[in-house]
């Protein structure tokens, strides 16, 4: 019997749309550079407003500060994701993520139908509840404790937007009736829905709502950074969505690299060595690794100082680690 051959893996890559690197000439040139290169997708963040001090919190990296210079300084997430579409013609566009609280259900829901309209059906939507309090305080009506649920029923009201003719909704948080809402996303029944997050209430939303699981592996509370952590991550993914009443073999693996080489410290606190750390054939093999365990999708953080050292760090890890994987 002749070998199964495997489905290659989709490589993204995240678009800067905050610091130095948010002018548009600098965003639009990584944007097209990054399509010609071949990176399968983009993904852009989603903030309106950081709190005016030095280090917010931010679950993903040991210090607590984000990646990258100047992170109060960026574009809104839906517009600067319209504008990309305008600018690329195959590269795939993810929200990664869209904070769903941020905006109201219905206002989002057709700005993420336009997008994939506009784009001809690159969208993929990538969604969490959001972590940053302070945040919420200045842009979100709904209550920070809450955000769990608004996002769970903010998640089921795109759905029904998207793929109904007479759309009705009664939840506690949304409300419609008697409306039309056209046009219909170009994907069907929707685009992609990706469910990020590490905490056990983010993989319980993921198992009942996610078309993939996108975890960042550095979470400092729920880490994932180590191939045993991950392992350990899909079964329990794997069981929720069982437990949800979905076939486990529908959920796509995505997972999501900040920081790669020798900007990772190598052990993690339990020992192990962490993923995409140290050499590049210890990350080709990392690469391999996630391949065999049912990982589809894998995106780098390629952030740098200039568009220069950023669009060169991608040439030289697609040609040094991505060719030989």
């Amino acid at each position: 019997m002749a070998p199964q051959m495997q489905t290659p893996m989709q490589i993204g890559f995240n678009l800067p749309i905050s610091g130095p690197l948010a002018a548009l000439d600098s965003v639009t040139r990584i944007a097209r550079e990054g399509e010609a290169l071949g990176y399968d997708y983009l993904t852009l963040t989603d903030h309106v407003v950081l709190p005016d001090r030095a280090a917010p919190g931010y679950h993903y990296s040991e210090s607590g500060e984000f990646y990258g210079d100047a992170p109060a300084h960026r574009h809104e997430q839906m517009t600067i994701t319209a504008f990309i579409a305008a600018q690329t013609k195959r590269i795939r566009l993810v929200t990664a993520i869209l904070v769903v609280p941020h905006r109201p259900a219905v206002l989002a829901a057709k700005q993420l139908a336009t997008i994939d309209v506009i784009s001809g059906g690159r969208l993929t939507v990538g969604v969490g509840a959001g972590w940053l309090k302070a945040e919420f305080d200045a842009v979100v009506t709904t209550p920070f404790a809450e955000r769990g649920a608004v996002t769970n029923e903010y998640l089921e009201a795109f759905k029904i937007l998207w793929t109904q003719p007479k759309p009705r909704m009664d939840g506690k948080y949304v409300k419609f009736d008697g409306i039309l809402f056209e046009p219909k996303p170009v994907q069907k029944p929707h685009p992609p829905i990706w469910v990020g997050g590490e905490s056990p209430p983010s993989m319980r939303r993921a198992a009942r709502f996610a078309d993939a699981w996108y975890p960042i592996g550095s979470n400092q509370k729920n880490p994932l950074d180590t191939l045993a952590r991950y392992r350990g991550g899909i079964a329990r993914i794997r069981q929720l969505v069982a437990e949800a009443g979905r076939d486990p073999a529908q959920l796509a693996l995505a997972y999501r690299v900040k920081a790669y080489g020798d900007a990772v410290k190598p052990q993690a606190n339990d020992g192990d060595r962490r993923l995409f750390s140290g050499s590049q054939t210890a990350i080709i093999d990392d690469f391999k690794a996630l391949r065999d365990l049912g990982v589809s999708v894998i995106d780098i953080d390629f952030e740098r100082h200039k568009a220069d050292e950023s669009l060169t760090a991608m040439r030289r890890f697609k040609d040094d680690i991505l060719a030989k994987v």
